[in-house]
């Protein structure tokens, strides 16, 4: 049987992390279990939340600079077109999601998916941030509030969350 260790694709990381970025990251004691659905997806509406950095074309871009990181978030149009929407980005490569958005904000897919009844349907906006963010108490009491007041303001049954 394998150990832990030998499990994890970089033994290590997590320790390292934490050891340049005290309390920057979820511990395994921080573990919440998944809600369960309370109705089929095919019946529920849902949300996307994403670390990606995508925004509307002209809205404010995010501070990719500040050494501790953005923490605001971009409300994204859920009927958006990959072509109205633009990355502010610095933490990550970018060029794939600069030839398809779809790779790392699946805009697109989560509407085919609607139009085909996998999915109930879409709330008005999906939400989009920087990753960036060293104040891990500032992040939660703040950035993932403001979030999940917004997503329980569009009466969302289910959210998908997707780290870039």
């Amino acid at each position: 049987m394998k150990t832990q260790t030998e499990k994890e694709l970089r033994p290590g990381l997590w320790e390292t992390v934490n050891e340049r970025y005290p309390d920057s990251m979820i511990t395994k004691d921080d573990f919440v279990e998944l809600a369960k659905l309370s109705k089929p997806l095919s019946e529920s509406r849902l949300t996307f939340v994403s670390t990606a950095g995508v925004q509307p074309k002209g809205s404010m871009p995010f501070d990719t600079v500040h050494p501790v990181g953005d923490y605001t978030f971009r409300r994204v149009p859920s009927n958006a077109k990959p072509k109205d929407l633009e990355i502010h980005q610095l933490k990550y490569p970018t060029f794939g999601a600069e030839e398809d958005l779809n790779v790392i904000f699946p805009i697109e897919r989560l509407q085919e998916l609607t139009q085909e009844k996998f999915i109930g349907g879409l709330t008005e906006s999906f939400y989009s941030f920087i990753g960036y963010n060293m104040d891990g108490e500032r992040l939660e009491n703040t950035l993932a509030e403001d979030i999940a007041e917004a997503v329980e303001a569009e009466n969302a049954d289910v959210v998908l969350l997707s780290p870039a």
